[in-house]
């Protein structure tokens, strides 16, 4: 009998040896089976992941961050015990005892699936599992695929920590994890939901972050607020548990009423820096180019801006004075175009909600915020109103009388209907800010672009591509490309003056007629007179279209084009006389950088909205100033000795020639057709810009330090009546110098060593005696041993051009013209023009 259960008993254990044996075995192949093909783990050493670029001003002031996953990287060295202790208590408490798996967390998730019959399921992965899961392979949940995925967890998990250890694998975890509301990583959601960095967070805010692993959106702090108090009070009983909180800290935490940013109790840090506009946008799309979209959205650049972010601001505001106040004198009310339904406007919680939904621009802050409001009521006197975020007071009833609205054309009902979405702002009192009315604005349909930067490093100071970047984010600064107008001639008179002309040099001003293919076509000047001969700095000042035309022939629209292209203003310009008077089409961006060269002596700059790029290891990847301070090494320097910088930059024009353009550009300010808009405390230069028919205008102008640029009209060309360069775009001008001379000054412009300098009369070009005064008396600068020749005349040929054949010139008998002294003067027969593009411009 004994030996009957000795042999009984045996056999089962020879069974159940044989059978773990087997099971050893089978489970040893599997894991051989699974562990073959797996991804490589060393990689995680190099983590590097997708990380929110930022951009800075000159202070170091964040003003603008671009993500596709908006996540701040954080050494887990950086990271409180609290947010870790928080993670651990809420995804795996065992993490710092078990190899990667915790056995007896899966035996636990078993027994509770079984007890539960299924009801109750749990995943046991720990945070090993997860971070290779996410990393290494492919998230798998259902059917053979689960499991595969679940075996191949175990064998990389305790590889995982081998390799990175326990701290380096929470370094990946808590800097990876999507924690809601668009953010990646405990450093990102920190700032997301509380707007506090991970040292301020308490107990009960570390465990709300560690609410949301396995769930991300599905505990928002005022949508799922009764989900998400229950799964904090869990965490936060964990963690008393694993005595990672004292008896009192627990006490405190599961008080806490969890405040947020999502509930208005904390200010959103979106809200500390200015709404993105066109400087910072701009930058994304230059260094997408350059960079990369991957690396400029996902590589944790730090960007250091050009921008001044004061004339900034003054920039965005003279241009929308100008487009607001040319909008208005066309009396047209066209509104926003939207509207929220009329059966809302009774309940004001509706209301509210509706217009919150509606896009419109909320960027504006002409004179005062601009404000969405919708139109309640309208009676015969007045809009009653009701203004997105602000509660009409007895003070400031939401009202729009209708003295407000004299400005509009038509019958005052037809312009409004009860729903109509408009903008509203304050009008205030200039002296003590007090409150007036609500008055309404529109964003205007024409639109515009400015830029200004520095003439010797090229930074872009400010930058403005239109009335509203919510509004219209295309930026006309540098995507629009437009008919510059007379605002190129002086790229003529550079090639010109380059090419053995002086100020003094006499240009015929009298009519052409030339035929094209559209007809015949006749340049005018803008005040349809002609003057006779003329020298070439009057020219300019008076922005002379028949003498431009006449010089482009005479030196040739090969050498027009060469220079505008050498200049930048054009990649590839067309060799046809009417491109001399700014008829094909560049940038804004474009024109104020060629500008520049002109204002700093004629070296070859090149416009940057970008200082410096430093890539998520702070190493610097893009810096713009290449320039050397050769005696900048020493502590100390001598006493008088400024420190030297050293540019190697390309000289593009003569030094004399940059002068003389100055020099002309200088009266356009002072006498010409500049002269009523610009007023400043120093020397100003620069150009105006009308095109045919008023469809662009244009002024550039620079100061000894800073460059300037504006162009106004509508995205879809269509003439502007009363508008013009001086009028229309020179007050923008005006505005942003003198705020920008109050802050960086301006002097003289710098006169070259060699220039000799007579004295010329600048209506006739005639040399007079070197003590000669009065209005008609200009001290041109020459270059050595040059002197003005006085009595010879161009008129730009009178032959056919042999490379420009298509067009033939118009025989006409001599005549009399007004001079430019007022005299009368008989011209001969017109000169020959070659080809020509159809139009014609001033």
């Amino acid at each position: 009998m004994l030996r009957f259960i000795l042999s009984f008993f045996g056999g089962i254990f020879t069974m159940l040896t044989f059978g773990l044996v087997i099971a050893a075995l089978g489970l040893g192949g599997v894991f051989y089976v699974y562990g073959r093909d797996l991804p490589s783990y060393d990689v995680l050493s190099q983590y590097a992941p997708k990380t929110i670029s930022r951009i800075y001003s000159g202070e170091g002031k964040i003003i603008d961050e671009f993500a596709t996953e908006r996540r701040l990287f954080t050494p887990a060295e950086e990271i409180p015990d609290l947010v870790k202790q928080a993670f651990i208590s809420a995804e795996d408490k065992n993490f710092y005892t078990h190899p990667g798996y915790d056995p007896r967390g899966m035996a636990s998730a078993l027994l509770e699936a079984i007890q539960s019959r299924g009801q109750e399921l749990r995943g046991a992965s720990t945070i090993t599992q997860q971070v290779a899961k996410n990393f290494l392979l492919d998230g798998s949940r259902r059917g053979l695929d689960g499991i595969s995925r679940k075996i191949k967890e175990l064998i990389l998990a305790p590889r995982l920590e081998e390799t990175l250890g326990k701290e380096g694998v929470l370094e990946l975890y808590l800097n990876e994890i999507d924690l809601g509301v668009r953010s990646f990583g405990v450093t990102a959601a920190a700032q997301s939901y509380f707007n506090k960095s991970l040292s301020e967070l308490s107990p009960a805010e570390a465990a709300f972050l560690a609410v949301h692993p396995k769930a991300p959106y599905s505990y928002h702090p005022v949508r799922n607020r009764e989900d998400a108090l229950e799964r904090r009070a869990f965490i936060l009983r964990e963690m008393h548990e694993n005595g990672y909180i004292t008896d009192e800290e627990w006490e405190v935490a599961k008080a806490d009423p969890l405040r947020t940013v999502q509930g208005g109790d904390f200010p959103s840090h979106f809200d500390e820096r200015p709404p993105r506009d066109y400087f910072t946008d701009e930058i994304r799309r230059q260094l997408s180019v350059n960079f990369g979209e991957e690396e400029f959205f996902n590589g944790g650049l730090s960007i250091r801006a050009t921008i001044d972010e004061e004339l900034q601001k003054v920039a965005a505001e003279s241009l929308q004075i100008s487009l607001e106040q040319f909008d208005r004198g066309l009396g047209v009310w066209r509104g926003t175009g939207k509207s929220v339904p009329v059966e809302t406007l009774t309940d004001e919680a509706a209301w509210r909600s509706a217009l919150s939904d509606v896009r419109v621009a909320r960027d504006i802050q002409l004179e005062n915020e601009w404000h969405p409001a919708v139109v309640l009521e309208i009676s015969d006197n007045q809009l009653r109103i009701g203004v997105e975020g602000i509660v009409s007071t007895e003070a400031e009833p939401q009202v729009v009388p209708r003295e407000d609205i004299q400005w509009m054309r038509g019958n005052f009902f037809d312009n409004f209907e009860p729903g109509d979405v408009v903008h509203v702002r304050r009008m205030t009192q200039d002296s003590d800010g007090a409150f007036i009315r609500w008055t309404l604005r529109q964003v205007p349909e024409v639109q515009g672009g400015f830029m200004a930067m520095d003439v010797n490093t090229g930074r872009v100071l400010a930058m403005q591509g239109g009335f509203s970047y919510q509004n219209s984010v295309f930026n006309r600064a540098t995507q629009a490309m437009r008919q510059p107008g007379s605002s190129f001639k002086p790229f003529v008179y550079a090639a010109a003056l380059d090419s053995g002309y002086t100020p003094a040099t006499i240009v015929v001003d009298s009519p052409i007629e030339i035929n094209t293919p559209q007809g015949v076509w006749r340049p005018q000047n803008a005040s349809n007179q002609f003057y006779g001969p003329t020298p070439l700095r009057t020219g300019i000042e008076q922005s002379r279209n028949l003498m431009t035309i006449r010089l482009a022939q005479e030196i040739g629209m090969g050498t027009v084009a060469e220079y505008a292209e050498r200049f930048g203003v054009y990649d590839k310009m067309n060799r046809v006389l009417a491109a001399s008077l700014g008829s094909d089409e560049t940038t804004v961006f474009k024109m104020v950088a060629a500008y520049a060269m002109f204002a700093n002596g004629g070296e070859r700059v090149e416009p940057t909205l970008v200082d410096r790029v430093q890539d998520r290891y702070g190493e610097t990847v893009y810096q713009h100033d290449q320039r050397n301070c050769v005696n900048c090494s020493g502590y100390e320097l001598a006493s008088g000795e400024a420190p030297r910088i050293v540019s190697n930059r390309e000289r593009v024009m003569n030094e004399i020639t940059a002068y003389q353009l100055t020099s002309m550009m200088q009266g356009v300010v002072d006498r010409g057709t500049a002269r009523r808009s610009i007023n400043q405390s120093v020397p100003i230069a620069g150009k105006t810009g009308t095109t045919n028919d008023t469809k662009d205008v244009w002024f550039v102008g620079f100061s000894s330090n800073i460059v300037a640029g504006c162009y106004i009209g509508y995205d879809t060309p269509r003439t502007m009546r009363g508008a013009s360069g001086g009028g229309t775009c020179g007050p923008v001008f005006n505005r942003f110098m003198t705020k920008a001379v109050d802050k960086f000054g301006g002097g003289a412009f710098r006169t070259p060593s060699d220039c000799q300098f007579i004295r010329i009369d600048r209506f006739s070009g005639a040399k007079l005696p070197d003590g000669a005064t009065g209005d008609n008396v200009i001290a041109e600068c020459f270059r050595p041993g040059e002197e003005p020749v006085f009595g010879i005349t161009f008129d730009g040929g009178f032959g056919v051009s042999a490379n420009l054949p298509l067009f033939e010139e118009i025989p006409q008998a001599s005549r009399q013209v007004t001079t430019s002294t007022g005299g009368t003067a008989t011209v001969g027969p017109r000169a020959t023009f070659g080809t020509l593009s159809s139009g014609g411009l001033y």
